[in-house]
């Protein structure tokens, strides 16, 4: 015979001890998403630094990282750069002509291809395409434990692999930006004299109307930067990548949206300091 009130003290204390399980996981991932995971991330970066300075680098991995970028960059760039210098353009003309200053859609479209586009483009195709493919390979060997048998053997694998890596994407991307600059540009005037029926000369003779020669060097900034941050983000998750292929597909998916999250939050820093310590030019 059961003593009454015990079978529903054992059901509450369970309960309770389910829901404070739960928030105690909920807590837990919570301080891991907002203190340990970016710790760990700024202590790589830290780490990372201080093996860029030290010998030997490794300019074959350099070279062939920096040529596996090119290769899987510069036709979607251009193929991106095109439509999105056109669309650019005919909103902005259409926009121009409603206020009656047409002459400037050319002076209009650089600052907005040079100064804003070609760097979230350059960066957006650095990330989702090499970066990916960083985070897959550095994964892969780290589930196969190469990542350890490289530190058994005394080679410091954040020299080794991360470093030429890194510098390979920010390297590539300041020229991928210049491209992205160029072919935005050309996809522009396109769309402007052809379809706007735009004049030419007009709409090169604005390009120093308001464009200077700071918003190209505040591009290739961003874009160094960006690069940077693709591959870091991309090495950190590689790296710390385990449970398997599964696992290293988790770590590219993660690696290609926190990528973009971060460059979006630097694109508005980099911007918004620009604008405060560079004055704009005057028409």
């Amino acid at each position: 015979m059961s003593t009454p009130g015990i079978g529903a003290d054992q059901r509450g204390g369970r309960r309770a001890g389910k829901s404070s399980g739960t928030l105690r996981k909920i807590g837990d991932g919570a301080a891991n998403v907002a203190i340990r995971e970016p710790g760990r991330f700024f202590g790589m970066c830290l780490d990372t630094g201080r093996q860029l300075f030290r010998p030997p680098f490794q300019w074959r991995e350099f070279i062939e990282q920096a040529w596996f970028i090119v290769s899987v960059t510069v036709v979607p760039t251009m193929l991106v750069a095109i439509p999105f210098g056109g669309v650019l353009s005919l909103q902005v003309g259409g926009l121009i002509r409603q206020l009656g200053a047409q002459s400037y859609t050319g002076a209009t479209a650089v600052v907005a291809i040079v100064r804003e586009a070609s760097p979230l483009v350059t960066s957006l195709l650095v990330a989702g395409a090499a970066g990916s493919a960083m985070c897959a390979d550095i994964g892969s060997r780290k589930i196969r434990e190469e990542i350890d048998a490289m530190e058994v053997l005394g080679i410091n694998p954040l020299q080794r692999l991360v470093v030429p890596r890194t510098l390979a994407c920010a390297f590539v991307a300041l020229f991928l930006n210049g491209l992205v600059s160029v072919v935005g540009l050309l996809g522009g005037y396109f769309f402007n004299v052809v379809l706007q029926d735009g004049t030419p000369g007009a709409y090169l003779a604005s390009f120093n109307a308001i464009a200077q020669l700071p918003d190209l060097v505040q591009a290739e900034i961003k874009a160094f930067v960006f690069g940077i941050t693709a591959g870091l983000v991309a090495a950190y998750k590689g790296l710390n990548a385990k449970g398997g292929p599964k696992g290293v597909g988790d770590a590219v998916n993660q690696t290609v949206v926190i990528t973009f999250m971060l460059l979006f939050v630097e694109n508005f820093i980099i911007s918004t300091l620009y604008t405060q310590f560079v004055p704009a030019k005057g028409m």
